[in-house]
């Protein structure tokens, strides 16, 4: 199912929760803990509160801290090149960018222009372990997840397209299905794909079994415990 159209109430419903419902439905539908496949540490994001980022990936390494090695008209043609492949692909898209220099990375590929231009291209948010810049600017709608904020472009450049990712632990081949938001993100497995809207359904049922008797007022312990049997048979 990798890169391949979402059922319409499925996207609906990812991009109403956030990511760890996600992580945790995931869990679900397969029937056991242990997933793995999802961002470590702490993140920074352009818009905290938007709606979760959900897209088929669409890979490139980039790096700015040193100059580029290659001829600059090789460069520029690599760049070019970069926009079409971000263009392709079915949608939902989103970008999802390494830079090589982690942890010291300094470019900020991240900024006005560069948000401006992916959503133009209909990209629908971009993740990456590199650095964001120009937040009191950037256009709305597209949300980007990155490793650190900073204010320089440094020598930024592209150095592959269309090859796996590693981002914060993450790693992501071309066209996987990704959701991320500010608690970090996930790559979403194709074989959890049909069964997925029913178990985010399970998971966020579950969740009230406790909820809901919890911020009732007369609350107590000896409900918790009532509630807290019912959740643990309900849970993966």
């Amino acid at each position: 199912m990798t890169d391949t159209a979402l059922p319409d109430d499925l996207l609906a419903l990812l991009r109403r929760v956030d990511t760890p419902t996600v992580c945790n439905a995931i869990e679900v539908a397969q029937g056991r803990r242990g997933f793995n496949r999802f961002t470590r540490g702490t993140m920074q994001h352009s818009k905290p509160g938007d709606p979760a980022i959900v897209g088929f990936a669409r890979t490139a390494r980039i790096s700015g801290l040193a100059p580029p090695t290659e001829a600059p008209e090789v460069i520029r043609a690599r760049r070019m090149d970069y926009f079409r492949a971000m263009a392709g692909g079915e949608g939902p898209t989103a970008a999802v960018v390494e830079d090589v220099d982690y942890p010291n990375c300094i470019a900020g590929w991240w900024g006005e222009v560069h948000v401006a231009v992916h959503k133009g291209l209909g990209l629908k948010g971009a993740v990456t372990n590199g650095v964001l810049r120009d937040l009191d600017v950037i256009d709305e709608g597209f949300p980007v997840l990155a490793g650190s904020i900073g204010p320089s472009h440094g020598f930024v450049h592209v150095v592959e397209i269309g090859s796996e990712v590693s981002i914060m632990g993450m790693r992501v081949a071309q066209g996987e299905l990704i959701h991320a938001d500010r608690h970090g993100a996930l790559v979403i497995p194709d074989a959890v794909i049909p069964d997925l809207k029913q178990a985010i359904e399970t998971v966020m049922a579950s969740e009230n079994i406790v909820l809901g008797p919890a911020r009732e007022p007369g609350f107590d312990i000896d409900r918790l415990e009532e509630v807290w049997a019912q959740f643990e048979a309900a849970r993966t």
